[in-house]
């Protein structure tokens, strides 16, 4: 396993162009695949996740084709994948493998979908019984409610209703909303409460630019009309605003300014929302229609204790950021972090307090509180992007950090650690 070594930073200063976001490339990529018509989608992000997609896609019969850099010719089936019998290895994209799940149980095929073993330790029972109920045919070949799956042809009648809970996992509600069109519409109640709304709501946009407009009574009863999606033509795919955390807060953390570019007000993603995670802790935010900008304000960081159920993956570098605040930090109703690419509550908890914090851990909280950073630390990655790259933030603190399997963040950013570099000094 490869390590790289970050050198003590003392500022952060410069501009980053995002690459595409991970969730509206690969939910993009199965809307164009669906639909009527061709589709060109521009600035898609190349990386793991969005390569299983397209390669998941090929072998179902959507012969995609690359016009440059970024830019994918993606010919639309209508409804209809050509191969009706296909295995699919699904790598650990959640973003790849629930959706396609949904929409292959509902197109008459016998598929079978692998992925990684970390995905196979992530539940999708829930998705799995909601599907269940609508008359697919899926079978668990390990253990049950989890993948690897067998999906056989089902009796699915058109209009059907289902109900799926909301509270593990957002990815099953947006999978069963993208994946019904193509069964004739039907109705979706959600059980219990929903977690990460914004990501729900960045499918229903996408849908509505694919022709078909959801209709839902708040976050509880979902609507869904009849297919077939519509090519919008063209479509371009914002930068990940996600990936955008790490860079405004080192903008906080190292001075600034640091500008992302790709993102900014206009966004369909939540996570944008981290910004005002940075304005609690003092630290200066502006934005323009696709960029944001933030640089340090007077004195340290705040503490905060605010619950992040929104914007999960930026929650985990906002629990970085409290090793520079000036007490201790609450990030709160985070328990989807359980099922993540790892359980990222435990995971976190273990690399803060080898740094020197005191961390508290709870079902769905973290409370840190921060001391003086510990030097030369190897922070464990656990094959999961999103800890390699929050961490690397540590080094602003002035002291040397290694970080074990750096090549990880070639799931969703594989030029992270050059563009970190590119705004540290």
């Amino acid at each position: 396993m490869r390590s790289l070594a970050l050198k003590p930073a003392a500022r952060a200063a410069g501009t980053i162009q995002l690459p595409g976001s991970k969730s509206i490339s690969n939910r993009v990529l199965l809307l164009a695949a669906l639909a009527g018509g061709d589709t060109v989608v521009r600035d898609l992000l190349q990386a793991d996740d969005t390569r299983v997609m397209v390669e998941s896609l090929s072998r179902l019969g959507v012969r995609c084709v690359v016009e440059a850099p970024g830019v994918l010719h993606v010919p639309g089936v209508r409804g209809e994948f050509p191969v009706k019998q296909a295995a699919l290895f699904l790598g650990n994209a959640g973003t790849a493998f629930r959706p396609l799940t949904a929409a292959l149980a509902l197109s008459g095929g016998e598929y079978r979908l692998s992925g990684a073993p970390r995905m196979h330790e992530r539940p999708i029972g829930d998705l799995v019984s909601a599907l269940r109920a609508m008359g697919a045919s899926i079978e668990y070949l390990a253990g049950e409610g989890f993948p690897p799956l067998a999906i056989h042809p089902g009796n699915v009648r058109p209009g059907q209703s289902t109900r799926v809970r909301g509270d593990v996992s957002s990815q099953y509600l947006s999978a069963l909303l993208m994946a019904l069109p193509l069964a004739g519409g039907g109705g979706i109640e959600v059980e219990g409460g929903l977690i990460s709304k914004p990501y729900v709501d960045i499918t229903l946009k996408l849908m509505q630019r694919f022709g078909v407009a959801v209709a839902r009574e708040g976050w509880r009863e979902f609507h869904v009309p009849p297919g077939p999606y519509r090519s919008p033509g063209a479509i371009t795919v914002e930068g990940d605003a996600s990936s955008a955390s790490y860079f405004l807060a080192a903008g906080a953390i190292g001075g600034g300014p640091v500008r992302v570019e790709g993102v900014g007000r206009g966004s369909i993603q939540g996570d944008v929302r981290f910004t005002e995670v940075l304005e609690k802790m003092g630290a200066r935010v502006a934005a323009g229609e696709d960029w944001i900008e933030v640089s340090a304000g007077a004195g340290r960081l705040r503490a905060f204790d605010l619950d992040l159920n929104h914007i999960p993956d930026a929650a985990m570098t906002a629990a970085v950021l409290a090793l520079f605040a000036d007490g201790p930090c609450t990030v709160r109703n985070i328990a989807s972090w359980r099922v993540k690419e790892t359980d990222r509550i435990a995971a976190m908890a273990r690399e803060l307090r080898k740094l020197g914090a005191e961390v508290e851990e709870g079902p769905d909280l973290l409370k840190v509180t921060p001391a003086k950073l510990k030097s030369g630390v190897a922070i464990d990655t656990y094959d999961d992007h999103r800890m390699a790259m929050c961490f690397s933030l540590v080094s602003l603190g002035g002291v040397p950090v290694t970080i074990n399997d750096p090549d990880c963040v070639a799931k969703t950013f594989p030029d992270y650690f050059a563009a970190f570099a590119s705004i540290v000094r």
